[in-house]
């Protein structure tokens, strides 16, 4: 990953990806018949994957800002509640278009299906005067892939910060992720809507963008790694979760935290995939969205009992 070469505050800079999840527990991800069903208690988190991240990577110790949008409402009001309690570094533009919303079912085996309200319009974009002072004081960027962002690449690109995006379910053409794949440094992307063509969709990142390093996860079959100048993408398993699985929501985000932390710390591929596998299922562990992050103590027992070591 480049490196700036400066002085910084921050190990990471997050951009863009909060708002509330609203969780509905249902027996499985189909309509039953009739037109109701009773459901446990539904319940609203902070959630989104850039709070995901920025929540991980602060749990891990890094020092983390977090920046996005943020409406002048209860919502809003929520988040800076409970960024306020956990101690995390958040600084927002309020939006006039409110606070983004998902809702996520989540059936009797921890699998979820999410409702986004994408409520941002597509010409929105954060103001160059608000996000490049913390640009200039970070190491690392991490894009979320919010759309209201993707113009601050040009300034990325020009002070030489590192950076990586998450494209989650992308389907490797379609044209609003393509910026964050081919400009970023480190991109991470779900094999949900790609099976079969992996090693093509990574191959391309590679050969028409500036990333040395694509990771394509694949819950409980583990991820695959392509890096520059290898030829086909390498294989790693899955770690076995110490706890049940209840809830899968965040743990592609906690796998994205973990592994930037060991990558920035100086560790090798095999590390950082390992950080970044067991940091997931332990997020799989808990219900809600965001809810329960592993620390560097539980990291390194983790890693350990999973044959291998954690960095640093």
């Amino acid at each position: 990953m480049a490196e700036n070469g400066r002085g910084h505050d921050y190990d990471v800079l997050v951009v863009g990806g909060t708002g509330v999840d609203t969780i509905v527990r249902v027996e499985e991800l189909a309509l039953p018949e009739g037109d109701a069903v009773f459901v446990p208690p539904v319940r609203d988190y902070v959630g989104h994957t850039g709070n995901g991240v920025a929540l991980g990577c602060h749990a891990l110790g890094m020092a983390t800002k977090f920046i996005d949008f943020l409406g002048d409402d209860l919502q809003g009001r929520m988040v800076l509640e409970s960024y306020a309690e956990r101690g995390l570094d958040f600084s927002h533009v309020v939006s006039p278009h409110g606070t983004p919303r998902g809702v996520n079912l989540v059936d009797a085996r921890g699998r979820r299906f999410s409702f986004f309200d994408g409520r941002h319009p597509s010409d929105l974009r954060l103001p160059r005067e608000f996000y490049l002072p913390f640009v200039e004081r970070a190491r690392h960027v991490h894009m979320s892939i919010m759309n209201h962002n993707r113009d601050m690449y040009d300034d990325l690109e020009r002070l030489g910060v590192g950076t990586s995006t998450d494209l989650h379910d992308w389907d490797g053409e379609e044209s609003h992720h393509l910026d964050y794949a081919l400009r970023s440094d480190l991109v991470f992307l779900s094999a949900a809507a790609i099976h079969g063509r992996e090693a093509r969709v990574m191959r391309r990142v590679l050969d028409e963008g500036r990333a040395h390093l694509v990771v394509a996860t694949d819950g409980s079959n583990g991820c695959r790694v392509l890096a520059r100048g290898e030829s086909e993408p390498r294989h790693f398993p899955a770690v076995r979760p110490e706890r049940p699985v209840v809830d899968t929501n965040g743990a592609g985000d906690s796998f994205v935290s973990a592994f930037l932390y060991t990558r920035l710390a100086g560790g090798d591929v095999a590390e950082c995939v390992l950080a970044g596998s067991v940091a997931g299922a332990f997020a799989c562990g808990s219900h809600g969205t965001h809810t329960e992050f592993v620390d560097p103590p539980a990291l390194r027992r983790l890693a350990g009992a999973a044959g291998g070591s954690a960095v640093p």
